[in-house]
């Protein structure tokens, strides 16, 4: 896979909503460090958060369950990294890519190894 090389001081120029606070609780779920910086909450269950991932961490293989519509919408809003849906090629991602995942779909996404990543 291509190596992209992004200094922190630039990255954090490009994260335009911010690093957050550590994702302790969801710590589990992620192959290194990763921040949450949630940008609404709403009462009606729609919510919108930055994550960012350190270089190199990813998530686990994960599926968003839903009986009707749900799903993913991944914006890469800062530095690079990848997306993979399982039996499909790695996607790599830069900023203002957009994937949209469907409900039931198993997938990961994350930094690449020399560069920080956030996604709302």
């Amino acid at each position: 896979m291509e190596v992209i090389k992004m200094n922190k001081e630039d990255f954090d120029k490009e994260n335009v909503f911010g690093l957050g606070n550590p994702n302790d609780a969801y710590a589990e779920y992620f192959t290194g460090n990763s921040y949450l910086n949630p940008i609404t909450k709403t009462d009606n269950g729609v919510s919108f958060a930055n994550v960012t991932f350190e270089p190199g961490c990813r998530n686990n293989w994960h599926i968003h369950h839903a009986k009707s519509s749900g799903g993913q919408v991944l914006i890469c809003t800062a530095g690079y990294g990848y997306y993979q849906e399982e039996g499909k090629d790695v996607q790599k991602l830069s900023p203002g890519d957009i994937v949209v995942i469907p409900a039931n779909v198993k997938h990961w996404h994350g930094a690449r190894p020399d560069s920080c990543l956030s996604q709302a």
